[in-house]
């Protein structure tokens, strides 16, 4: 089975693991603001905080950007529901914003439409989470115009854009956006097994941050409530979490940055390769903003249905008989049962639910080859009948 997506650990991954079990820290240690600082340098950020999952600094940034009870978020319905589900997690209100036809991130116009509405219902959101679908930016200026006009936060949920660029400058940079959010997971650009990092150029939120992802807890005697009792003295001065890193998971992410670049400029390669593989086939494929250097975590196509005589599900199914590992991504947030049970339902986003209908993602990782690649292409066209 040709997987949609896979790490690649070198024999130099492994060691920078094993020495960490060699060393005198399995947790905080030196590694993870190595990685931090790594990180954050690569994309332009002022401040970076490594946590153990992407999920976890979703959470966090929420919470520093102060989303509590009474408030809104609004986010894309495509896209892991962890995107939503940190609102959740505040206590706030989800709402959904439809997709751009053609990038299938979050519409500026319909971004702006829905706000226009919420602006004379007073529930103009406290937070909007724009995701980087596929690695591709979103619209990240216009986005940020009606963020400066409404006066809502900005969280890029940038878990498939590690490596990509906007506007020339790499996503994380936070020229368009409060707080960035960066994911690890195996399938991801780079990995660090689990893990995820937020990033940015307020000192407050990354301050915020740092305490809640320790269980609110702190050393520093200007944030206590009296002289410490002595050097051993630490105070609970918020209700944190255990959302840290650990030195293995750091490790592994130094080892990995220093191929970033070359992993980026691979997924190109197959990218464009794709694009004229399937250019005779009754598919679509993804479609590159000009302001925008995708990441390239998947390759997302679209299928023709009207020129196929198979229905999604069968292309699917017969690529997964042939040893092909297709996916789906995403299932539209509002169509899942948990959301559902708020009033969200079919129809109420319907370019995303024309999107799901049809996507289909082709396996894309570094270490794919031209023949990997080939013998995908060859098990669709036997698909969908061509």
């Amino acid at each position: 089975m040709i997987p949609y997506g896979k790490q690649d650990i070198t024999e130099a991954d492994i060691e920078a693991v094993v020495s960490v079990l060699q060393s005198d820290f399995l947790t905080q240690g030196p590694m993870v603001p190595r990685f931090e600082k790594l990180v954050a340098d690569y994309v332009g950020a002022q401040h970076s905080l490594a946590v153990n999952s992407a999920t976890s600094a979703l959470h966090i940034a929420c919470l520093a950007l102060g989303l509590e009870k009474g408030d809104w978020l609004w986010t894309t319905p495509i896209t892991f529901v962890a995107s939503a589900n940190c609102g959740l997690y505040c206590g706030a209100k989800v709402d959904f914003v439809d997709i751009d036809s053609k990038t299938y991130n979050l519409c500026p116009v319909a971004l702006q439409a829905k706000l226009e509405q919420a602006e004379r219902e007073g529930r103009v959101p406290k937070v909007v989470v724009a995701v980087h679908l596929c690695g591709q930016s979103c619209d990240m200026a216009a986005i940020h115009a009606l963020g400066q006009r409404y006066g809502f936060k900005i969280i890029e949920d940038a878990s498939h854009a590690i490596g990509g660029k906007y506007r020339g400058g790499f996503i994380g940079g936070g020229h368009f956006s409060d707080i960035t959010v960066f994911s690890f997971h195996p399938v991801k650009i780079i990995t660090t097994a689990e893990g995820g990092m937020a990033l940015t150029n307020d000192e407050s939120l990354a301050n915020r941050m740092a305490l809640l992802r320790s269980h609110g807890v702190t050393r520093d005697p200007a944030l206590m409530t009296h002289e410490p009792d002595g050097s051993w003295y630490y105070q609970q001065v918020d209700l944190g979490f255990n959302y840290r890193m650990t030195e293995l998971q750091a490790a592994l992410g130094v080892s990995q940055m220093e191929r970033l670049s070359n992993f980026v400029i691979r997924r190109h390669q197959l990218a464009n390769r794709y694009d004229e593989l399937l250019a005779d086939l009754p598919v679509v494929s993804p479609w590159q903003h000009q302001d925008s250097y995708s990441g390239r975590h998947l390759y997302v196509i679209r299928l023709q249905l009207d020129e196929i005589c198979k229905s999604h599900h069968q292309v699917f199914d017969t690529l997964r008989e042939l040893g092909i590992g297709v996916n789906v991504h995403y299932i539209p947030v509002h169509t899942q049962p948990y959301y559902q049970q708020m009033g969200f339902k079919f129809g109420d986003y319907p370019e995303a639910e024309r999107y799901y209908a049809e996507a289909i993602s082709l396996p894309m990782f570094q270490t794919m080859t031209d023949s990997q690649q080939d013998e995908v292409v060859a098990a669709l066209r036997k698909a969908i009948g061509v």
